[in-house]
């Protein structure tokens, strides 16, 4: 975890109160996790870091572009991201990684590394469905987006077109 040395926090020399951290995200912290998905990273990530007497407070801010592929045309476009979390670390007998925003760690620990949670928390506020904001609007040109409307099921369909067994069937009502 050499690489994401400038995510380690040491706390035990901070005093009790507010501090600030800012860190900026680009290809390469990606790249650390193997996550290819983005390019042209460009995240701010602003973390207000609250110690208190028994735990730590970590509000992470982030925001930035991406530039990602469109799930239907593949085309690379711009998305921005726009998220927060929320960590709070409390000292135990044993590390607990597995709480949800609850961190315990163990007591005489005295950094903590922040590299995964703005990792997760940036990956995680991306939508499940990337689509191209040209293809929303309709102003997008793309081949795939040609191919796709030849490939569209036409106005008339089989469902449409009556069976004239059915009517025979209707018959036997009357």
């Amino acid at each position: 975890m050499e690489q994401f040395s400038e995510f380690l926090i040491p706390f035990i020399g901070l005093k009790e109160g507010i501090h600030h951290f800012d860190f900026k995200i680009r290809n390469k912290f990606f790249e650390d996790f193997d996550f290819i998905d983005f390019q042209n990273a460009k995240i701010q990530v602003d973390l207000v870091f609250e110690k208190k007497t028994t735990l730590l407070e970590l509000n992470f801010n982030a925001k930035g572009q991406v530039t990602v592929p469109c799930d239907i045309t593949i085309e690379p476009f711009e998305l921005t991201i726009n998220t927060s979390s929320k960590l709070l670390v409390k000292f135990g007998l044993s590390e607990n990684l597995d709480g949800d925003g609850i961190l315990i760690l163990q007591h005489g620990t005295h950094e903590i590394q922040v590299a995964q949670y703005i990792y997760e928390m940036i990956v995680l506020s991306l939508p499940q469905r990337k689509v191209h904001p040209g293809v929303i609007k309709g102003t997008l040109k793309s081949e795939i987006l040609e191919k796709l409307k030849d490939l569209h099921p036409q106005e008339k369909s089989l469902l449409n077109v009556p069976d004239p067994r059915w009517d025979k069937l209707k018959d036997l009502l009357k």
